[in-house]
């Protein structure tokens, strides 16, 4: 095996680790504005994801390092050519972690549907795009001999890439369904389970779809390993919906992860040693060796990923582990409304607070008018008259005039 072969093998290891580990972000993303009844319950999908979904965008710069470093010709191609999908891509993950991070700035009921949906655009666009992406490779892109992309967007649409697409966003919906089934408790991981139960029969058809125009459209084919990993994907999808059935929710989830990974390793399978396929000409195609770095590159960047994946992949398993814990919907509506009733003690003593201070001044006006004495405000309480008018600082000149008023008087 040459460095060109393993520096493939860990570019689609590191993609494919990506698509796993961010699938059921997107998947629940794009359940949010649906499976959540109330803003607790969609506050409660959203705490499933917060802890691991920013993790999950190092495989994906890892796996971009790669393809820049390794095959730098491919990497030129690609993000050259598929620019604006990729800037969509881009675009929709930045505002799904705006969404994250902005929506419970604000109590509003406008203000969190606004993020809501938001993070199901920002989970739902790039879900599509980057199966639409995944398809086009084997497929075939206008690609020159000068290793250059000569379409333009629409050209990475075709009813094969369309139904990748759509593959890859009911794979991601129901393992984000499995996901949420295995992460939270009560009525919301009961809908979650039915969601999941009702998407696996449209994913299981599209999915089988997919396998028969990846005949009809690519030479996948060709590939032995591909024959037995497009059927193990439908297997998979069918094991998910039984796993659910049976209420093994952590089966259910592995079955997901192992559907996508299937898929996905399929694909990469069935183009090595391509990389990108071009549709004007078979020969122009950038493959593992037209398209690499030197040697030595190659070798520094071999050696630099076999030591770190381990720790990564350590790192990923720890992660999960320490928040393995379910998520109580209870809880979170019970911290808001603790949050409410604070706020709402802390107004109702304020309150008082005014409302003893009132009592006073009235107290001393009275006082005042039966003894003659116009002198209330120094005879209030110190904290009133600071409530009422500040702190005040005597200032010097006005004591020297008022003692010279005094002394005139007198």
């Amino acid at each position: 095996m040459d460095l060109n072969t393993i520096c493939f093998i860990l570019f689609g290891v590191l993609f494919t680790g990506f698509l796993v580990l961010e699938g059921f972000g997107y998947g629940v993303g794009a359940l949010l504005p649906f499976l959540g009844k109330t803003d607790g319950e969609r506050q409660a999908m959203i705490k499933t994801l917060a802890p691991v979904w920013e993790g999950n965008q190092v495989w994906l710069i890892t796996a971009g390092a790669v393809l820049f470093a390794g095959f730098p010709n491919a990497y030129a191609t690609f993000f050259s050519g598929l620019y604006l999908a990729l800037f969509l891509i881009l675009t929709s993950l930045i505002l799904r972690g705006v969404a994250f991070e902005f929506r419970d700035k604000e109590n509003s009921r406008t203000w969190r549907r606004f993020w809501d949906w938001s993070m199901f655009a920002g989970s739902l666009i790039p879900a599509l795009l980057w199966g639409v992406a995944i398809a086009s490779l084997p497929q075939g892109l206008p690609i020159d001999a000068d290793m250059q992309y000569a379409g333009g967007f629409l050209d990475l649409l075709s009813p094969y890439t369309l139904t990748g697409g759509l593959a890859f966003v009911l794979l991601f919906v129901l393992q984000g369904a499995a996901y949420l089934t295995v992460k939270l408790a009560g009525p919301l991981a009961c809908r979650a389970k039915r969601t999941g139960l009702r998407l696996g029969k449209y994913t299981l058809a599209v999915s089988s779809l997919f396998a028969v125009l990846t005949f009809v459209y690519t030479d996948l084919m060709d590939k032995l390993p591909v024959w037995g990993l497009l059927p193990a994907t439908v297997m998979a999808i069918f094991m998910i919906k039984h796993y659910l059935q049976d209420e093994r929710y952590m089966g259910s989830f592995i079955f997901s992860s192992l559907a996508i990974i299937a898929l996905t390793m399929a694909v990469f399978t069935g183009l090595f040693p391509r990389i990108m396929v071009s549709s004007l000409n078979p020969v122009w195609s950038l493959d593992i060796y037209n398209s690499a770095s030197n040697p030595l590159t190659l070798k520094i960047m071999s050696i630099t990923l076999a030591l770190m994946l381990p720790a990564v992949v350590a790192y990923e398993a720890w992660k999960y582990s320490i928040f393995r814990q379910r998520i109580s919907v209870a809880a979170i509506e019970f911290a808001a409304y603790a949050k409410l009733l604070a706020q709402m003690n802390q107004d109702l003593m304020n309150s008082i607070k005014r409302g003893y201070c009132f009592v006073d001044v009235l107290d001393k006006i009275i006082h005042a008018f039966r003894s003659e004495d116009g002198s209330i405000i120094k005879k209030l309480r110190y904290r009133h008259r600071e409530m009422l008018f500040g702190k005040s600082r005597p200032q010097r000149g006005h004591e020297e005039i008022t003692g010279n008023d005094a002394e005139s008087k007198e």
